[in-house]
């Protein structure tokens, strides 16, 4: 048995929006019933551009009911374009947790609401590409089971930060059959991550050499900020503050104050707290020390 919120089971209950809507501005299906999930979801708009109504009819188990049903409650009085950025992870919000298992459902509900707006911008003769990804419905199929595609397991993978063949199994049911699959996904997963460590690498290089070509005016600057900016309030909830001394190439030097001053924690404060967020927003080559007062 699945342990469901009291929000998934409400949804599940007592669905909202069940039905269909006449003359709709825009009508989509995902799943298949030969899968055991299948969506179909009806909008209208109104003179703003703005849905005014949305209704589901689900074939599926309570995470696909109760997914449907917050699914229509959050597009209300949205646009189009604020729709599309809506994520199978806003759904899981609403309704405060999903067992992992059923997290494809929640993609089902992420997939009909970005068919329903091509189906939308195609009747008025506009292109429609959700953010970020390609074509759920293009690729080549990997699951040949639920006819789940590589570009559908690149993107949600990437979405919800997917590293394991049994996660894509999850939020896609790429796998959750035969199981033939499970080799090429574990490839596409590895390509993923691999991909994206060379970007961040990248990244964080370009973040540095950056830093490095200021000015040590506007290094100082670029630290206070994140230091005003990300640090400081987090040390003032406690009680405590901190004071920027001085640099010297890529040493921070800093002075921390209030109960921070004598907290016997405070190098692990200015190792989780302090260097990482200089890291984060400043450069990766960044360390801090504390220099008495």
């Amino acid at each position: 048995m699945w342990k469901y919120t009291s929000k998934v089971m409400d949804h599940f209950l007592n669905p909202r929006n069940v039905g269909e809507i006449e003359n709709a501005d825009a009508v989509a299906e995902v799943g298949n019933l030969s899968c055991g999930d299948a969506l179909k979801i009806f909008l209208k708009l109104d003179k703003d551009g703005k849905i005014c109504d949305a209704k589901f009819k689900t074939f599926g188990c309570a995470s696909a009911i109760a997914s449907s049903s917050a699914l229509t409650e959050i597009v209300k009085g949205k646009t189009l374009e604020e729709a599309a950025k809506i994520t199978n992870k806003d759904i899981v919000a609403l309704l405060g947790e999903l067992p992992e298992e059923k997290m494809h459902c929640s993609v089902m509900g992420m997939e009909a609401l970005q068919a329903a707006i091509s189906d939308y911008k195609s009747k008025h003769g506009e292109a429609f590409q959700a953010a970020e990804s390609d074509d759920d419905h293009e690729g080549r199929i990997v699951c040949k089971c639920f006819g789940v595609t590589d570009t559908k397991i690149r993107k949600v993978a990437l979405e919800n930060n997917l590293h394991t063949t049994a996660q894509v199994t999850d939020y896609t049911k790429a796998g959750g059959a035969c199981g033939r699959c499970l080799d090429q996904i574990q490839e596409i997963l590895d390509s993923i991550w691999r991909e994206h460590s060379a970007g961040e690498t990248q990244a964080r290089s370009s973040k540095a050499e950056e830093f490095a070509a200021l000015s040590v005016v506007k290094k100082v600057i670029r630290i206070q900020e994140v230091i005003d900016k990300e640090i400081r309030p987090a040390l003032e909830k406690d009680g405590g503050s901190i004071e920027l001394v001085d640099i010297d190439g890529n040493l921070v030097k800093v002075r921390l104050k209030g109960i921070c001053a004598s907290c016997p924690n405070s190098p692990l404060t200015l190792k989780k707290l302090v260097q990482s967020k200089l890291n984060e927003f400043v450069s990766e080559e960044l360390s801090v020390v504390e220099v008495p007062a």
